[in-house]
């Protein structure tokens, strides 16, 4: 299956969908949005990094703020930095570094995210991607990430829920669970209060109407 240039979905939806559903609802169907302390130090971050210059050290090339594609998997966005690599036959080998601002974690939002990086550079050059890293803030490290057979998987179905999630218009329900306290939606997802198939959009605007706003 192959999704035309109008069904492309932003690729860091990958990320929102798989740290709660209801939040990428929220963002990509009801055009929900509010930053935190969190959000503004990972934006400030990217900002920092997303220079759009490339540059050369030795054999190795560095472009930041790199387009990405792929009508596939039906994604497009950018990729932070995008190191090109030389292998032993000579070639340079594209190796995707993404920028987080927190700790390394357990669960894979942001190792499926890179993976579709990977995914889009090996549509869009013809030419294999087997790894790339993440480097997070916190402890200013590199972590190592692996594109196998598993993870590639779990990107790819990841992709196909994001699209079945968008085409449905339905944001889904709040679940309070410890993670939301970190989400800089909390204050407008009410998980604690909002019930089954309520839109915070009709919600605000219902406010609004009665408050006179």
């Amino acid at each position: 299956m192959g999704y035309g240039e109008d069904d492309l979905l932003p690729l860091s939806a990958l990320q929102h969908l798989l740290f709660c559903e209801r939040q990428c609802a929220l963002i990509h169907i009801e055009q929900v949005w509010s930053e935190n302390l969190f959000t503004a130090q990972g934006r400030v971050m990217h900002e920092r990094v997303d220079s759009g210059v490339a540059q050369c050290r030795n054999d190795l090339r560095i472009e930041s703020a790199v387009p990405l594609r792929s009508l596939r998997l039906g994604l497009s966005g950018k990729a932070d930095v995008v190191e090109y690599h030389r292998t032993d036959a000579g070639n340079l080998r594209p190796y995707p570094v993404e920028y987080k601002r927190g700790r390394p974690k357990k669960a894979n939002w942001d190792r499926v995210q890179l993976c579709a990086q990977a995914l889009c550079l090996e549509e869009m050059l013809h030419c294999p991607v087997p790894e790339g890293a993440l480097f997070y803030g916190k402890n200013r490290r590199r972590q190592l990430v692996l594109f196998d057979d598993r993870l590639r998987r779990e990107t790819e179905a990841a992709a196909e829920r994001l699209h079945a999630l968008i085409r449905s218009g339905i944001t889904p329900p709040a679940r309070y669970a410890k993670k939301c306290e970190s989400c800089s939606l909390m204050n407008l997802c009410m998980p604690k209060v909002a019930g089954a198939g309520k839109s915070v959009g009709r919600y605000l605007a219902r406010v609004m109407t009665e408050g006179g706003g």
